[in-house]
């Protein structure tokens, strides 16, 4: 399905927005270099990627955005849609902004932002998300999940968001937030961040133009670049454990997972 020319709108009476899943693939990575291309499973990794997020209902167009002609091989050779975008973007957030352009997307249309090291990503996950920028008409979506069991609210890894009561963000942090004082009503329960996004297209091509803000610098997290520039984030709350792979080890524990399964 194409995405080019389409100019859905939301709301009573409109066309519902066209949602498109782009995952950002870069081949550089600091602790695990070309880690997209890894394929001790018998696939490379944004292969898996790939198809979990291929399993979202409400999502009828995966496209990579790739830096690199190997990781468009890769995606080709798969039966993948790949789209070549500069291997010069600062972060994530503008090659999506690049790659909407080259899909000719439409600017109410919906870019759901997977990362390209998500091989264990749910896809009802991605249909939540997507259906909370449908149904709230929001520029931003984004997931937050309970803490899993062993998970430590005061790791600084584990970035936590703070809610309102109708479900936007208030906060992102690496802290513990919220912190719940002696003597008090432990009645908010710290969410830990599942970093996946939806962006209404527009938005998404006017946030790449918004200059880095203050806290945005300080907790190292674009997310708030977005609140500190007076932006709304809607928030779906449900259970996920997913683990990125950043590293050698975590791929390896990933590798004996999948053999597991024996897929």
């Amino acid at each position: 399905m194409s995405g080019q020319g389409h100019t859905g709108a939301s709301g009573a009476g409109g066309v519902s927005p066209l949602a498109v899943v782009i995952i950002p693939a870069r081949l550089g990575s600091t602790r695990f270099p070309e880690k997209l291309l890894a394929s001790r499973t018998g696939k490379p990794l944004i292969q898996h990627v790939y198809e979990q997020a291929s399993k979202a209902v409400m999502v009828p167009r995966v496209v990579v955005a790739a830096d690199d002609e190997r990781i468009a091989d890769a995606v080709r050779g798969f039966g993948g849609e790949v789209v070549m975008t500069s291997p010069h973007h600062p972060n994530g957030s503008s090659r999506l902004a690049e790659a909407s352009a080259i899909l000719g997307m439409g600017e109410d249309d919906l870019v759901v932002n997977v990362q390209g090291d998500e091989p264990e990503i749910d896809p009802t996950v991605i249909d939540a998300a997507v259906a909370r920028a449908v149904q709230t008409g929001c520029e931003v979506a984004t997931v937050a999940s309970p803490m899993g069991e062993g998970e430590d609210p005061s790791d600084p890894n584990i970035v936590k968001v703070v809610l309102s009561v109708n479900g936007d963000a208030l906060y992102f942090s690496r802290a513990m937030v919220p912190f719940a004082r002696v003597g008090g009503d432990a009645l908010a329960s710290p969410l830990r961040h599942v970093g996946l996004y939806v962006y209404r297209v527009g938005y998404l091509r006017r946030y790449v133009g918004l200059a880095p803000t203050p806290l945005e610098r300080t907790e190292m997290l674009e997310q708030l670049r977005v609140l500190e520039h007076g932006h709304r984030i809607s928030v779906v709350v449900m259970p996920f454990h997913g683990q990125g792979i950043d590293t050698p080890e975590q791929y390896e524990t990933f590798v004996q997972r999948v053999c597991a399964r024996g897929v």
